[in-house]
């Protein structure tokens, strides 16, 4: 079984994580991290590709916005959604929201195209993009890494335990995306309770369909 997931990684394993992290990221990452110290990938080639992943991605975006931006508040709701709270972000924070966009929870794809939709110089925002990219790339992939290296400090054979570690990561990951969901819940709570006593006072704003 580690003779074939050897093999199948070194085959696909690098482009398989270009894609994740353009997409998305950081849990494809850490797992990539704890599989370089096992020997199945090289650190140096996870952290590469997971840079190159996550900078082509937030360029794309960038662009889109600038090319498609309206199009696509019309296409996609939870675009449309975000668009104000983002927009309220980026004049707040200004070039400090280009750098973090990717370490915002649930503004990860939203927050370039929109700064792609605004004046934002795109020279700017792609040496911005370097930067976040290759500081996200070098801490993500180091905590798998070093979740690796942890574990062979309490655990004399590594391997022998390698899909109980794997267990305990993804449940570490699990972990930490429940803590962003549940923070976002709860930071949209007061929202909730004034919405329940408008719409208990009848003053809640009234959605109408108009045909044209």
């Amino acid at each position: 079984m580690q003779d074939y997931l050897r093999e199948y990684l070194a085959v696909h394993g690098y482009w398989v994580l270009f894609v994740w992290t353009f997409l998305e990221g950081e849990a494809g990452l850490i797992l990539a991290g704890f599989l370089a110290f096992q020997g199945y990938m090289h650190i140096a080639g996870v952290i590469v590709t997971a840079f190159g992943g996550a900078f082509c991605g937030d360029q794309f975006y960038f662009y889109l916005g600038r090319w498609q931006g309206v199009r696509l508040l019309g296409l996609f709701t939870f675009i449309a959604r975000k668009f104000r709270k983002a927009l309220r972000l980026i004049e707040r924070y200004g070039t400090f929201v280009a750098f973090v966009s990717r370490y915002t929870y649930g503004f990860r794809i939203v927050l370039p195209i929109i700064l792609g939709m605004t004046t934002f110089p795109a020279f700017k925002f792609c040496w911005l993009n370097i930067v976040s990219a290759l500081v996200w790339a070098v801490a993500f992939s180091l905590i798998g890494y070093l979740f690796g290296k942890g574990a062979s400090l309490v655990v004399d054979d590594v391997h022998r335990y390698e899909q109980h570690l794997v267990v305990v990561l993804a449940c570490l990951i699990a972990a930490m995306w429940l803590f962003h969901v549940v923070h976002a819940w709860w930071r949209r709570k007061p929202a909730r309770s004034r919405l329940k006593r408008m719409q208990a006072t009848g003053t809640a704003p009234r959605v109408t369909s108009r045909k044209d």
